[in-house]
Parts: C-alpha cells; structure tokens; sequence
C-alpha cells in the first residue's frame, strides 16, 4: 500500500501542485547548472536547463506517466564531455549524448528478451561499486581547483590560489552539511545546495564590495558583468532569450569548417562515454528501485518495467545532450522531494519539466546563475562529487570482503582507477632516428582510467569466479 498523499496517477490540489514544483525546482536545479559551469562552458547553462525539462518529459511519456523522476545532468559524463569537446568540439558532444543513449537502448532491448536475472551477475556491487566512487574521486581535482579560484583575481604562473575563495567555498560546503542534517525541517533539507549557494554567495559579494571600495582585487571573489552586461542595453534579449543547443553549434562547426573528426576520434569519444554508460545503468537500477520502495511499487518489474525506464532514460539523453549539453540521469533530488512531500504523481514531474524548459529562456535568471562565483560552485562539488565516490562505496555493504575473489577484484579497480592507469591503442607511430630505424608512437585512441577499472574489474572478478567455481570442496577436519 502507497503512503504517498498522491499516488502516481492522482491530482494533487493547485496549491500542492505549485508547492511541490517549486520544491522539485529548488531541489534540482543547482546541481544541473553545476555541469556546464566545471566543464567550462557557462553560456550553456540556460542549455542545462532546458535539457532537463526536455529530457524529463521524454522520460515521462517513453514511461507511461508510470515513475515520478527528474531526469537532469549527469556529473559522471564531466571527463567525458572535456575529452569529447578537446576531440571534435559540439559534434563530439553530440556524438557521445547518441552513444549514451544508445547504450540505455540496447540494455533496454536486451531486458525485454532477457529479464533482469543477468544483471547482477555481470554487474555486481564488487565492480559497480567502486568504479562509482571512482567516477565521484575522478572530479575531486576539478572541486577543488574551483574552490580556491576567484573570478576576479589574477593568478601569477597561471596557478590560482584565494584564501577568501577558499572561506567562501568553505562556507557553502558548511551550510550544505548543515541544512542537510538538521532534521526540525523536513522540506529545509530538501533544498541545501540552494542554501549552501546563498550563503557562500553573499559572502563572496562582502568581500567583493569591500574590494571594490578598497580597490583590493584579491577580495573580489565575484563577477556580477554577466546580470549587468544583461541589462546594459535594454532589449527583449534582456529577458527572453534562445538557449545555445548543442546541435546547433554542431552545424555552425561544420559550415565554418571547424570540424576535423575521423573514425579515431569517433572510437575515441565512445570509449570516453560507453563505460560511463555501463555504470550509469546500475545507478539508474538503484535509483528506480529507491523509488519504487517509497511510493510503494515495484518500477524494476512491474510498471513501467525496467525496460521502459532505460529506454526512458536513453532517449532522454539524447534529448537533454543534443538540445542542451549532457546526457541525463535520474535525480536523487527529486526522488527526496517525493519521499517528503508525499507526492508522487507525475503531473507534478510533467509540470517541473514544463517550468524548467520556460526558465530555460528567462535571461535574467540564467544572467545571476552566471554570476555565480566559481569557489561557491566548488564548495557545492565537494559535496556533490563527494556523494558519487559514498554512492559507490555504500554498494559494498553487502558485499563480503573476507573473500580472496571480492578483494583481488576491489583492489584491481581501486589501484588501477586513483593510479590512473589508462589503455592506450597506437594506430600512427613517427619515425625519429632513421639511422637506428627508431620509431615512437605519436598517435593513439585511448580508454580511459575508469573504463580500464571497469574492465579490469569484470575480467578479474570473471576469472576468479570461474576458479571458484572448479575448485575442489574444502576437506573437514
């Protein structure tokens, strides 16, 4: 029996509608405006946005209105998407949200004809569970970078440092930590990276405003040109605006000729995206089954079936990488505001997404979003990139770390992801002493660390099982 005040299929009151849209909102967004900003590119913020809306309502209909869950920006996809725009710019974005979402439709197919008994058996906690902590320690260089960068400060040797970026940071983590565990309001709790932003964010204005007045450019830890060039010059751009898709910037690349990309760069960008991929759809698997715990049904086997909410997924990658600038994931967030609200029907998931795709041509909004320090978004990834790496670990509860075969394969990964360990596949060498007919290899495709990990992991966790399975049973004495 569902606890929710509103199952799935009801209709919540107007006011309940707007207090748990708003809620949804508050939750959510924070987090999908962080991915556009740490990979360098905060001109797509709006894009972000409009990519979870988009890719929301995909969700919602590929789903039969069925599974309550925001779909937004996926913070694993973060190297990815660096290596993709290094290698072909938007195309390369372009192709990896296809990938993505490619792998989530034939893992759908393949449930249909197959169920879902095979997966723990290919996808164990013992492989799944580390490569996600991985995935979540992989960024924590990049948090911290943010973290003691101030947008106004020049560094000397290109190396920043901001002991007052770093206070700010450290106060948005503090308050995020704060909110999050204080338990005398339930709906406080919900919303703590917003929180955590406004409180790391006036601080930052302080000492930006005392700077100003001082004329000291080491305490002007924020830049407000975005919301005043916004308004500079007063037009309908002012406040409504196209966000940037990165199909389109796709096509402006090629007719300007700004696309070199061959079948390298191709397998390239797929072994960035695909092992993601792969990890990503045991998180989508824990996700559907947290919620279907809450709301009181089984998403897995029931409705709308695992295969469905892949296929839900998949196409809603696609849709959120193509029209705005990263493949998609379920959210936490939004399975917490379903869980306290008590409102789990999805007009309300349907009317976020709607809400999400109007900000995302507010321009004033996207303007402030931009002005953002970057140590306040650093202080919010301590946090955010930390719960991937405590995700991944919590997948070992259960796990048995007295046996040989679970710590060879848990080792492995380990090692071989924080070391950094990558494969790379020459395909052009350089001749450079013709004398000693000397060459080096100059070109390669190369898999990335935590593919490795992952691959490393299946195959010892493989062969360990298949010697496990012809060992002779243990004599008593």
């Amino acid at each position: 029996m569902s606890k929710m005040l509103v199952d799935v299929e009801g209709k919540p009151k107007t006011s309940q509608l707007i207090g748990s849209v708003i809620q949804q909102l508050l939750a959510n967004i924070a987090a999908t405006i962080t991915v556009p900003i740490v990979i360098g590119l905060s001109d797509f913020i709006s894009s972000a946005i409009l990519g979870c809306g988009l890719g929301t309502l995909v969700y919602f209909l590929i789903t039969k209105r069925k599974s309550p869950v925001i779909l937004s920006s996926n913070f694993a996809f973060i190297g990815a998407l660096i290596t993709a725009m290094s290698h072909a710019g938007f195309t390369g974005i372009v192709i990896g949200g296809f990938l993505t979402g490619l792998v989530y439709i034939i893992l759908s197919l393949i449930v249909r004809l197959a169920g879902t008994d095979w997966i723990r058996k290919v996808f164990p906690p013992i492989i799944i569970g580390p490569v996600v902590a991985l995935i979540g320690l992989g960024l924590s260089t990049s948090a911290i970078i943010d973290l003691v960068s101030a947008d106004n400060y020049m560094y000397e040797g290109g190396h920043p440092y901001n002991l007052i970026a770093l206070l700010c940071g450290l106060v948005t983590f503090f308050v995020i930590v704060i909110v999050t565990i204080q338990n005398r309001n339930k709906k406080l709790s919900l919303v703590p990276f917003l929180f955590g932003i406004l409180a790391g964010y006036s601080l930052a204005i302080i000492f930006t405003l005392i700077g100003n007045a001082t004329n000291n450019t080491y305490l002007m830890i924020a830049d407000f040109s975005p919301l005043i060039n916004n308004f500079k010059d007063i037009s309908v751009t002012s406040f409504v605006s196209l966000p940037k898709l990165s199909f389109v910037e796709m096509i402006k690349d090629i007719q300007n000729g700004n696309v070199n990309i061959d079948g390298v760069g191709v397998a390239q960008i797929a072994l960035s995206f695909i092992p993601i991929s792969l990890v990503g759809f045991s998180e989508h698997i824990a996700d559907h089954t947290a919620l279907g715990n809450i709301i009181g049904r089984d998403l897995i086997n029931g409705e709308p079936g695992l295969s469905r909410t892949l296929l839900g997924d998949g196409l809603g990658s696609i849709a959120g990488t193509w029209f705005g600038i990263c493949p998609n994931t379920t959210y936490g967030e939004a399975i917490a505001c379903v869980a306290v609200t008590k409102n789990a029907s999805t007009i309300t998931i349907f009317v976020t997404a709607l809400t999400c795709i109007g900000l995302s041509f507010f321009t004033p909004l996207i303007a402030f979003f931009r002005t953002i320090p970057t140590c306040v978004i650093g202080g919010m990834c301590l946090s955010l990139f930390g719960f991937i790496a405590v995700s991944g670990l919590k997948m070992l509860k259960d796990v048995d770390l007295n046996k040989d075969k679970n710590i060879f394969t848990l080792s492995i990964i380990f090692v071989s992801g924080i070391g950094l360990l990558t494969l790379r596949i020459p395909y052009e060498f350089e001749l450079i002493d013709p004398a000693t007919n000397l060459y080096i290899m100059s070109s390669w495709i190369e898999v990335s660390s935590t593919g490795v990990a992952l691959l490393l992991g299946m195959l010892t966790y493989a062969i360990a099982s298949l010697i496990e399975k012809h060992n002779l049973p243990e004599q008593s004495t």
